[in-house]
């Protein structure tokens, strides 16, 4: 006579699905870590995109610096008599007329830029893409005696004045870049947008 032994199927079927569920979930739980680190950082995600800046607190001959599409991007109050300097160097500038060099047509101007106090440009040398000083006027590391502000490198030599128009025989063949920009509001400035702009 053989012993013959009934298995609870349903039984066996409910530890195999629960087993199934909980393994599951072991895998979407591991899997989180792991995808969350696939998808791009808000940094990431904002690096090419416009950005808002607030300059309610740049004081006259002051510049800040801000980061757009992974370039520095010089903002400059300028004084009148910086002002007053660039046009004084007309002649001494490469490009005074900025016919040679990348800005929108807004920057096509003799200060390059929207409003004349404000410059904004890429901190970029033309030449090799190093990243000039900003010095001012009567400063001690000035590179020449009659030296009026604005922007040298010293890796090359290259020398920009306070529109970021570039001087006359050094390496640098252009102006420094003007970004696309415009003003959201007399203290705040959106780079990398210039839609509507005037």
């Amino acid at each position: 006579m053989e012993n013959t032994i009934e298995v609870d199927d349903s039984r066996r079927r409910f530890i195999t699905a629960a087993a199934t569920v909980v393994g599951g979930a072991g895998v979407v739980a591991g899997a989180i870590p792991f995808v969350a680190t696939m998808t791009p950082s808000a940094k990431t995600k904002a690096i090419g995109a416009p950005i808002e800046v607030d300059i309610s607190n740049l004081q006259p001959g002051e510049r800040i610096i801000e980061k757009w599409q992974g370039k520095p991007v010089w903002i400059l109050r300028r004084t009148q008599e910086m002002l007053d300097d660039i046009t004084a160097q007309n002649n001494e500038v490469g490009d005074p007329e900025s016919n040679s060099s990348a800005q929108p047509s807004y920057a096509k101007n003799e200060y390059r830029a929207i409003k004349d106090e404000v410059l904004v440009v890429l901190g970029i040398c033309t030449h090799l893409g190093c990243s000039p000083n900003y010095i001012l006027k009567g400063a001690e590391n000035s590179p020449a005696a009659d030296w009026k502000g604005g922007f040298f490198c010293p890796c090359h030599g290259s020398s920009f004045d306070l529109a970021g128009r570039v001087f006359k025989g050094v390496p640098a063949p252009t102006n420094l870049v003007v970004p696309p920009y415009k003003f959201l509001s007399p203290t705040r400035l959106l780079i990398g947008d210039d839609s509507g702009a005037v």
